[in-house]
């Protein structure tokens, strides 16, 4: 699941951040703030994105920099909010 994850986030970040240049995708750990890769705009198009590929819900007090500032901090986040709803669900 989490290479499926990152893949797909590195993906749209190639597609709406790069313009399509697969040169210039950041690592894993790269902060996607820092390199002025994406801005606030950006991190709100990332939601939209997430919430809508992933099937999750992103709170506002969870856009932080600890969840949205790099490809690993994206998959992280994403892996942990399906999970977290895998076991609401069982548990419900």
């Amino acid at each position: 699941m989490s290479a499926s994850v990152k893949s797909e986030i590195r993906a749209f970040i190639v597609e709406n951040f790069l313009f399509g240049d697969e040169s210039q995708v950041p690592a894993d750990e790269t902060s996607l703030i820092e390199t002025d890769l994406v801005d606030s705009t950006g991190i709100l198009e990332m939601v939209l994105f997430l919430e809508e590929r992933f099937a999750i819900s992103v709170a506002d007090a969870e856009i932080v920099p600890d969840n949205f500032d790099s490809v690993a901090r994206l998959m992280t986040f994403v892996n942990g909010k399906r999970a977290a709803a895998g076991l609401a669900l069982a548990e419900g």
